[in-house]
């Protein structure tokens, strides 16, 4: 959640990190219904064509199949359900997710200062989010097995 001047805005982002492409969307509230409208948006618009759209993302309460039949009915939920192969974060390891790393640089870029209504907002990232994507910005995620097997062990079970 982001603040403005005159309320709180919600970010949602998807990056696609090998071919250095995102989309954000800036909404009013984050409830499940805008979760389920992101996902339908992403599928149909940016991924028309995949089979199996592998998702990372942290574990909030939203972010599940169930949101997506909260809104839609049931044959449309299904449909969109079995394209997406969901994997979630640790708890407390959402450094972890390529999306916050993402939202932390349009934070730095982008929305330092406080912005006046949401609509300046939408307007302001979209711009970010084009110049970005035309870079071809890429995430140079470095985080290897080794690396989690020691930064993460508190997660495995002891045998």
């Amino acid at each position: 959640m982001l603040l403005w001047r005159n309320g709180v805005a919600n970010i949602f982002i998807e990056v696609e990190a090998l071919r250095g492409q995102r989309e954000v969307k800036i909404t009013a509230t984050r409830t499940r219904i805008d979760w389920a409208h992101f996902t339908q948006e992403m599928l149909k618009e940016h991924y028309p064509g995949a089979e199996k759209v592998i998702l990372v993302m942290d574990n909030l309460n939203t972010h599940n199949v169930a949101s997506l039949y909260t809104a839609f009915p049931p044959e449309k939920t299904k449909a969109l359900a079995d394209r997406l192969e969901i994997h979630y974060t640790p708890k407390h390891g959402s450094w972890l997710n390529i999306a916050e790393i993402e939202l932390s640089v349009l934070k730095r870029q982008c929305l330092a200062g406080r912005i006046d209504c949401i609509e300046k907002m939408r307007t302001e990232v979209t711009a970010w989010n084009k110049d970005r994507n035309s870079r071809q910005t890429n995430v140079d995620w470095q985080f290897g097995t080794n690396d989690a097997r020691s930064k993460l062990k508190r997660l495995y079970p002891k045998l």
